[in-house]
């Protein structure tokens, strides 16, 4: 496994998003025209007990221990940045797509040196794998069908899947799953993950999930709830705090290609 990359962790209290921290150097670089962010901040861990919105970056407060990323090199494993959700009881069902290659998330340390990429090597032969991060072909421009949609932290109030760290079970492959209308194909796989929910009053920056590329302004429509809720039966899409899925693919790659993406027209 390859050495972690160096990261940093800020505790917001209740309910915060430890992205604050990316998220807030993203906006300091882009400020400054900077073209590379830092590799610091812990970015992707999913909000405990589905409480979502992020806070104003004011109320951050000073950064605790090292957090670093980890990449989990030449593994199988689930990619979701693209994903639709079923919800059922409080948790996100998402058909995921089974990848295999280097892929990156938060650690998730456990035990004596047990982190994600352990985790996940020992779901081989064990029937599940876990959902780390890679760039999904379909959203590089020109030749993908997916775009990103990015979400505005004025007005979107969605519930939205995080994925980063979500168990994934094999049995589910080829397979009907509630909430799909066909059958999942060998190469797909439901993974269980938090689901978040924007708060518009509290958070300065939106969010960014995948849809259909050309741009269709009524895809737009999941930045709110309803349609795109909580409660059991809704559709959700896997989304994260904007410019997350960039700044990892910075981490893991060393670039970010030319995307596909789409913003919502202004009246």
């Amino acid at each position: 496994m390859r050495a972690p990359v160096d990261a940093r962790s800020t505790n917001h209290g209740p309910g915060a998003g430890r992205l604050v921290r990316v998220l807030a150097a993203l906006l300091a670089l882009a400020a400054v025209a900077a073209p590379i962010a830092p590799r610091t901040a812990a970015a992707l861990e999913p909000i405990r007990d589905g409480r979502g919105q992020l806070p104003k970056i004011a109320e951050a407060t000073v950064p605790d221990e090292p957090r670093p990323f980890a990449i989990c090199d030449d593994q199988t494993y689930a990619l979701c940045a693209t994903a639709p959700c079923f919800v059922f009881n409080g948790v996100a069902y998402c058909k995921c797509d089974v990848e295999h290659g280097d892929s990156i998330s938060l650690p998730f340390s456990y035990g004596s040196d047990q982190t994600v990429c352990t985790a996940n090597a020992a779901g081989v032969g064990n029937g599940y794998m876990i959902s780390t991060y890679s760039l999904p072909d379909s959203l590089r421009a020109p030749g993908g069908d997916m775009a990103l949609y990015t979400c505005p932290a004025a007005t979107s109030n969605a519930a939205y899947a995080q994925c980063d760290g979500g168990y994934c079970f094999e049995s589910t492959r080829g397979q009907s799953f509630p909430g799909f209308a066909q059958p999942l194909a060998e190469s797909e796989i439901i993974c269980s993950c938090p689901i978040t929910v924007a708060n518009p009053e509290t958070a300065y920056v939106g969010f960014q999930i995948a849809g259909p590329w050309p741009c269709q302004q009524e895809f737009f429509d999941n930045c709110s709830s309803p349609p795109a809720g909580k409660n059991t039966g809704d559709t959700i899409y896997v989304g994260a705090p904007t410019g997350t899925g960039v700044f990892l693919t910075k981490l893991l790659d060393g670039d970010v290609p030319p995307l596909h993406r789409c913003e919502p027209q202004r009246p």
